[in-house]
C-alpha cells in the first residue's frame, strides 16, 4: 500500500475558529514526508515502520494500533474532507514550514503556533506544483472549439444551413456540396486548436518534468521533478535556471548571501533584482547544515502582489547561533530560546524568475496555483482577431439582405400561404452563395501561413506563435506604449557630472577629482560637519556616499570581478567612485570593505540597509565606521523625494533642472551623522516593527521617516542611459505608418522631453504642450486647448492622464 500522510493530531493542534477545511484530524497528502527518501518499511518490522507509525499516530496512550487500522481510519477521515480539499474553491492560509520534519519540532511548533499555520500548511501540501497552461483536456477539446466556433454568426448561419438539407421540402442541391465546406472549416480549427494547444502540453511537459536537487536528511541531495516538489522541501537552483516554486532564500553560493534574479517571465522587466539570504542561516557552514537546523518559516497567506511578502524565520534552538563554536544545532528545540528573523519580499525567489550568478538554496512556501505567477495569470482562452468579427458583422449584413430578397420574391411569386414560409427559407438557401464560405476557409490558411512565417523568419529568432488565430492582429496596431528605460535605452549608466552646489565636474574632471579625495584623506581624519567646509571634504563625503550607499555586490566569472546590482545607476555611481580613488573591494551581509587611493582599507559595520521603492524614491544606508566609531546615515534619491529632508539650498532646485535638461538622470545624496543614543532609540523601534505581522511595512516606514530629517546635502549626480540603436528611425517609421506612440517613464519631465526628442518621438522643431491638471475643469480647458494646437506633442503627468481617460476618455484616446 503506497500512501503517504501527514498528521494533525486533535491532541496536539488545538480547533481554530476560522477552520476552513472542516472536521479534520488527518490529511492524505501528496508527497513522502520522510525527507530521508528511504521507502517505509512493512507492517511485520516494528522497526522499519516506526517513523510512519509515529505520524500516524499508532503509539497512543501506550496502546499499539495497528499500522493497517489507522490507515483504514484515514481513508475513512479522507473520505469525508476529500470533497472539500479537491473543490474548484482553492482556500488560502498562512502556513508554518519546518526546515524538518521531525515529530518533536512538529508538536513543538503545533503548540507554539496554534491551529490556523498548520491547517495553511496542510491545505499548502495538497496543492500540486504543476504547470498548465493548456485550454482543452483530450474529453473535451472537440466539444468546447465546437462551442467556441457556434457562438458566432457565420459558423451558425452555414450550420443550419446544412443541417437544413437533411428536410426533403428544403433540399435545393447535393447535400455534400454544403456539408463539406462547413465540415472543412470546423476540421481546419480543430486541428489548429490542437496543435497549438499540443505545444502548449509539450511546454507544460518541459517545465514540470525539469529536474532540480532535493536536499534531504543527512545532507544529501536527491533528484525530483518539478511537478513532485511540495511545500516544505529545500531545493537547490543553478545558475541560469528557472526557480520551480515560490521559495524563501535560505542561502546561496555568494558569502555575502546574494544572488541576482531576472524577472522578465514575471513583470516583465529586464533589470537582475536583487535577493538576500536568511541572516542565520547563511552563516553556517555548509548546505548541509541546513536540514539539522530546527527552524521554521511562517508564510502569510498566498496573495497576488509579487512585490509584497510578510514572513517569519524562527530558530526554535538559537543558541548555536548565540555561540560562535557552537556547531548545527541538534536535539529537541528549546522554546525558551527562540530568535525570530522578520523576512519579506528582498528574502523571496518568485517562480519562473531566473537565477543569474551563483546557485541559491531555497524553502518552498507555495506551490501550483498558489504561486504569484499562477496567482496573476489569466485562464486560457480563445482569442478572436477583429478581422473574424469584421467577417462575423459582414455576414450578419449580408443575411440581412438575402432575408429581404427572399421575402420580395416570395411576394413576387405569390400562391398558398402555407407554402410562403417554405418558398421563404429555400430562397434563403439558395441565396446563402452570397455568403462567402471559402473567404473563411482561405483567411484560416493564411493565418497559419503567418504564422509559420513568424517562426521562420531569422531576423527574430526565437519567436514563438502562442495563438495562430490572430497573427494579423500584428499589423492592426494603432497604440504603441513604451517604458523608456531598458526600451527605448540600453540601461547601461554612464556618470556624466556630479555638483556640489558652486563646483560640478565632468567626465573630462575625473583628474582634479582624483587630486581632492587624495588630498583629503592625506590630512587629519575628517572633522566634524561644519556650516562651510573645505571643497577637497565635500568631495570626499560625496565619493564615500556613493562608494558606500547602494546594494551593488561584487561577482566573480572566470577570475575577473565586476559589480552587479539590481540597478544600473548603482554600478554606474560605484564605477565613478572607483575611477577617482575610492573602490568597493568587498560585501558580506554585515560590513562592507573599500580600498583608499593610497592602497589602505576602510572597513563598515552595516548596521540597517532601507532598499529603493517606488513609494519612496529613496535608498538609504546606516553603518559604522570601524575605525572611528561613528554611525553614518548615508541616503540617496530622486530630487522630490529628498528635497523635503535635506538642509535648504538655494542651487538643488535649479541645477536638477539642468541636468534634466541634458537629458541625465538625476540623484540627490546626503548623509547625518547619528549619536549612539539616536542609532539604539530608532534600531529598537525598527526591530519591533519588523517583527510585526500586520501592517509590517507602514510600520517600518514610520520609524525610518524619524530619521529622514535635516540631512546634509552631499551633492548632486547625472547620469546618462544611453539610446538603443536604431531606435530613432524605428519610432520615426512606425510613426510615418500612423502608430501613435506614448513614453512612459518616470524621470523627470525635463529628462523625459530631452529623451523623446533625441529619439525622434518628438521632431526638434515640434511644438510640446505640458498638460498639467488638479481638477477636472482644468483638464478639460488645458485638453481644448491642446486640440487646438495641430501637430503639438503631448507630455502629461500621471495624475492628469488620470483625469483625462476617466472624464473623457474617447476624445483623448481619438486624439
Amino acid at each position: 500500500l503506497n500512501l503517504t500522510f501527514l498528521p494533525l493530531a486533535r491532541d496536539t493542534m488545538p480547533r481554530s475558529s476560522h477552520n476552513d477545511l472542516g472536521d479534520v484530524e488527518l490529511l492524505v497528502a501528496r508527497r513522502p514526508i520522510n525527507r530521508s527518501g528511504d521507502d517505509v518499511g512493512s507492517d511485520d518490522d516494528p522497526s522499519e515502520d516506526a517513523p510512519l507509525r509515529s505520524l500516524l499516530g499508532c503509539e497512543r496512550k501506550g496502546k499499539r494500533v495497528s499500522l493497517m487500522e489507522r490507515v483504514a481510519d484515514v481513508m475513512l477521515c479522507c473520505c469525508r474532507i476529500g470533497p472539500r480539499l479537491w473543490s474548484k474553491k482553492v482556500v488560502h492560509l498562512p502556513r508554518v514550514v519546518p526546515l524538518d520534519c521531525s515529530p518533536e519540532l512538529r508538536a513543538a511548533l503545533a503548540r507554539a503556533r496554534g491551529a490556523t499555520a498548520y491547517e495553511g500548511l496542510a491545505a499548502a501540501l495538497a496543492v500540486p506544483n504543476i504547470v498548465r497552461n493548456q485550454k482543452y483536456s483530450a474529453a473535451t477539446c472537440v466539444f468546447q472549439v465546437l462551442y467556441e466556433q457556434f457562438r458566432y454568426f457565420f459558423n451558425l448561419y452555414f450550420l443550419l444551413v446544412a443541417l437544413s438539407q437533411f428536410i426533403p421540402a428544403l433540399q435545393v442541391g447535393f447535400l455534400f456540396t454544403y456539408i463539406a465546406p462547413l465540415v472543412f472549416v470546423l476540421g481546419v480549427t480543430l486541428l489548429k486548436e490542437g496543435l497549438d494547444d499540443l505545444q502548449r502540453f509539450r511546454r507544460d511537459r518541459e517545465a514540470n518534468g525539469e529536474m532540480y536537487h532535493k536536499l534531504v536528511k543527512g545532507g544529501r541531495q536527491v533528484n525530483v521533478p518539478s511537478a513532485e516538489i511540495s511545500v516544505g522541501d529545500l531545493i537547490f537552483v543553478p545558475a541560469g535556471s528557472r526557480v520551480p516554486a515560490d521559495m524563501v532564500l535560505v542561502r546561496t553560493s555568494d558569502k555575502s548571501g546574494a544572488v541576482f534574479i531576472r524577472t522578465d517571465q514575471l513583470d516583465g522587466e529586464t533589470d537582475w533584482k536583487l535577493r538576500r539570504a536568511i541572516h542565520h542561516t547563511q552563516r553556517l557552514e555548509t548546505d548541509a547544515d541546513v536540514v539539522e537546523v530546527h527552524a521554521s518559516v511562517w508564510a502569510d497567506r498566498p496573495v497576488k502582489e509579487i512585490d509584497f511578502f510578510v514572513g517569519n524565520f524562527t530558530l526554535e534552538d538559537a543558541s548555536p547561533f548565540l555561540d560562535p563554536e557552537a556547531g548545527p544545532a541538534a536535539g529537541p528545540p528549546q522554546e525558551t530560546e527562540q530568535l525570530v528573523e522578520p523576512l519579506s519580499v528582498e528574502n523571496t525567489l518568485w517562480a519562473n524568475t531566473v537565477v543569474c550568478g551563483g546557485h541559491a538554496l531555497g524553502l518552498v512556501v507555495y506551490t501550483g496555483v498558489e504561486t504569484r505567477v499562477a496567482m496573476n495569470a489569466d485562464p486560457p482562452k480563445s482569442k478572436v482577431g477583429l478581422v473574424d468579427l469584421e467577417i462575423n458583422r459582414l455576414s450578419k449584413m449580408l443575411f440581412a439582405l438575402s432575408l429581404i430578397l427572399s421575402v420580395v420574391l416570395v411576394l413576387f411569386k405569390g400562391g398558398a400561404p402555407d407554402a410562403a414560409f417554405e418558398s421563404l427559407v429555400r430562397f434563403v438557401i439558395l441565396f446563402s452563395s452570397i455568403i462567402p464560405i471559402s473567404l473563411r476557409v482561405n483567411i484560416d490558411m493564411a493565418k497559419t501561413a503567418f504564422s509559420s512565417f513568424m517562426m521562420a523568419d531569422k531576423e527574430i529568432p526565437g519567436t514563438i506563435v502562442r495563438s495562430s488565430f490572430i497573427p494579423e492582429e500584428l499589423g492592426r496596431i494603432d497604440y504603441l506604449l513604451s517604458d523608456k528605460t531598458g526600451t527605448l535605452t540600453q540601461n547601461q549608466m554612464d556618470m556624466k557630472e556630479v555638483h556640489l552646489g558652486e563646483i560640478a565636474f565632468g567626465r573630462e574632471e575625473l583628474g582634479e577629482v582624483r587630486a581632492l579625495l587624495q588630498q583629503s584623506f592625506d590630512q587629519a581624519p575628517d572633522a566634524p560637519p561644519r556650516a562651510r567646509p573645505p571643497v577637497h571634504t565635500r568631495v570626499r563625503r560625496l565619493v564615500e556616499a556613493l562608494a558606500l550607499c547602494h546594494s551593488v555586490n561584487l561577482t566573480e566569472d572566470e577570475g575577473v570581478r565586476e559589480y552587479q546590482a539590481s540597478s544600473p545607476d548603482e554600478v554606474a555611481l560605484v564605477n565613478y567612485a572607483k575611477s577617482v580613488g575610492l573602490a568597493l573591494v568587498d560585501r558580506t551581509l554585515s560590513h562592507i570593505t573599500v580600498q583608499r587611493p593610497r592602497g589602505t582599507q576602510a572597513k563598515y559595520e552595516i548596521l540597517d540597509v532601507f532598499p529603493f521603492s517606488s513609494d519612496t524614491k529613496r535608498m538609504g544606508i546606516i553603518l559604522r565606521d570601524e575605525e572611528t566609531g561613528r554611525v553614518l546615515f548615508f541616503m540617496k534619491g530622486a530630487d522630490v523625494a529628498m528635497m523635503p529632508i535635506v538642509e535648504f539650498s538655494d542651487w538643488l532646485d535649479e541645477e536638477c533642472g539642468n541636468l534634466a535638461r541634458k537629458g541625465l538622470r538625476t540623484l540627490v545624496v546626503g548623509m547625518k551623522v547619528l549619536s549612539r543614543e539616536e542609532y539604539a532609540a530608532f534600531s529598537q523601534r525598527y526591530e519591533a516593527a519588523k517583527r510585526q505581522v500586520y501592517e509590517r511595512e507602514a510600520a517600518m516606514r514610520s520609524a525610518v521617516e524619524d530619521l529622514e530629517c535635516n540631512l546634509t546635502l552631499l551633492g548632486l549626480t547625472g547620469v546618462e542611459d544611453k539610446l538603443q540603436e536604431n531606435v530613432a528611425s524605428t519610432l520615426e517609421t512606425l510613426a510615418n505608418a500612423g502608430v501613435r506612440v506614448w513614453m512612459l517613464t518616470g524621470d523627470k519631465v525635463e529628462t523625459a522631453t530631452c529623451i523623446a526628442i533625441s529619439s525622434k518621438l518628438f521632431a526638434r522643431n515640434a511644438a510640446i504642450f505640458h498638460l498639467t491638471a488638479e481638477t477636472r475643469e482644468q483638464a478639460e480647458e488645458q485638453f481644448s486647448r491642446f486640440q487646438k494646437r495641430t501637430g503639438a506633442c503631448l507630455v502629461i503627468d500621471g495624475r492628469s492622464l488620470a483625469l483625462c481617460t476617466d472624464n473623457f476618455p474617447r476624445q483623448f484616446i481619438e486624439v
